[in-house]
């Protein structure tokens, strides 16, 4: 399935999505009746292991058809060979961007999900100069934040005060930027320091978020807020859904939540935002991006882990099939012109308790 299929030509860039950031190997816990009490020993009925950090966007972009490449440094240990080829031999990423460092193990995350939130803790290091966000050697021996793929749209991670020079050179060699945003440790929510956020296209905080960027207590409001600063403002209401605005149309769209048995919310933001970014580039109304960004997230939070827990078509094709509640029928009925009548299900690589499996002969 190439959702892209009816907007492509001979001359475009033969990458559809570049993105770039840390890989970390993710240690899921999951069936947690609460949060873990200290001084205790608390007990998880399931555990998953997968590739995390910016490998839950690649692999989300990748299980939707889009052609993706990923600038990252891996460990040179079995973690990071294990994320290597996961995300290459797996799922079809393009890592000729990418470089292993000697010497340097893999940052690691361990998630525990409960009560519909999770609690995260993480361990690494800086990669060193030449191969972290200051830049992966890339074809030829050039500094990749020089020298962006040219592609057809970028995902960016902003942050305040930071300025990847890479994001605007994206965007000036023709890229669509799309952009989330973390936490702002700092407190201070100053929509002046995202320095980056003049590069892009499209920039899809939560509401939290969004209402604290710009001084108001409704998320709507904050995204009309936002798109005076950016053409397309999408904020994401967590289970209620999402809410756009177009500044360049003046379109705006609200598409509700999907309600699903929710096992690990792990990476469901990224999902989002490749859903999301699928729907742009094959030119979906902004009503429709909304919702098959929602649906793809919720498909997501019904499986363990972050990367592997993203959908491909074949899971959004059993979806409209075979679980659309008749009230969700109008507002997907796109789904009838996107999935194939018939689409074989490939079995998905999920997280597993553990990596590296010895298979005897």
């Amino acid at each position: 399935m190439d959702p892209l299929g009816p907007v492509r030509d001979p001359g475009e860039p033969g990458c559809d999505v570049f993105l770039t950031g840390t890989v970390f190997l993710d240690i899921i816990f999951t069936g947690l009746d609460s949060a873990p009490v200290r001084g205790t020993e608390s007990w998880a009925r399931g555990m998953g292991s997968s590739p995390g950090g910016v490998a839950n966007m690649a692999t989300a972009l990748a299980r939707l058809g889009l052609r993706t490449s990923l600038a990252a440094a891996f460990g040179d240990d079995h973690y990071g060979e294990y994320c290597w080829d996961a995300l290459e031999q797996g799922e079809g990423i393009d890592l000729s961007m990418s470089r292993t460092v000697p010497g340097w193990h893999s940052p690691v995350t361990v998630s525990m999900a409960y009560e519909g939130e999770r609690t995260m803790v993480s361990h690494g290091h800086e990669a060193p100069p030449g191969f972290g966000r200051e830049g992966a050697a890339g074809p030829g021996g050039a500094v990749f934040p020089q020298c962006p793929p040219r592609t057809r749209a970028a995902v960016a991670s902003l942050a305040p005060g930071r300025e990847d020079g890479w994001i605007g050179e994206a965007a000036r060699r023709g890229a669509r930027v799309f952009a989330d945003v973390g936490w702002d440790t700092t407190g201070r929510w100053d929509l002046a320091e995202l320095t980056d956020l003049e590069h892009c296209e499209a920039f899809l905080p939560n509401a939290g978020e969004a209402m604290r960027y710009t001084r108001t207590d409704c998320p709507r409001e904050a995204a009309r807020a936002l798109a005076e600063r950016v053409p397309v403002a999408v904020v994401t209401l967590g289970a209620e859904g999402s809410y756009a605005v177009d500044s360049g149309t003046g379109e705006t769209a609200e598409v509700p939540g999907i309600p699903v048995d929710a096992l690990d919310p792990t990476g469901a933001g990224d999902v989002y935002v490749a859903g999301f970014v699928t729907g742009s580039l094959a030119g979906w109304p902004l009503a429709d991006r909304l919702a098959f960004a929602g649906l793809t997230a919720a498909l997501s939070v019904r499986e363990f882990g972050g990367s592997l827990s993203a959908p491909g078509w074949a899971e959004v094709a059993r979806w409209w099939a075979d679980d659309a509640p008749d009230g969700l029928r109008e507002r997907y009925a796109f789904l009838d012109e996107l999935v194939p009548p018939a689409c074989a299900h490939a079995p998905r690589r999920r997280a597993v308790p553990t990596i590296g499996f010895r298979h005897s002969a």
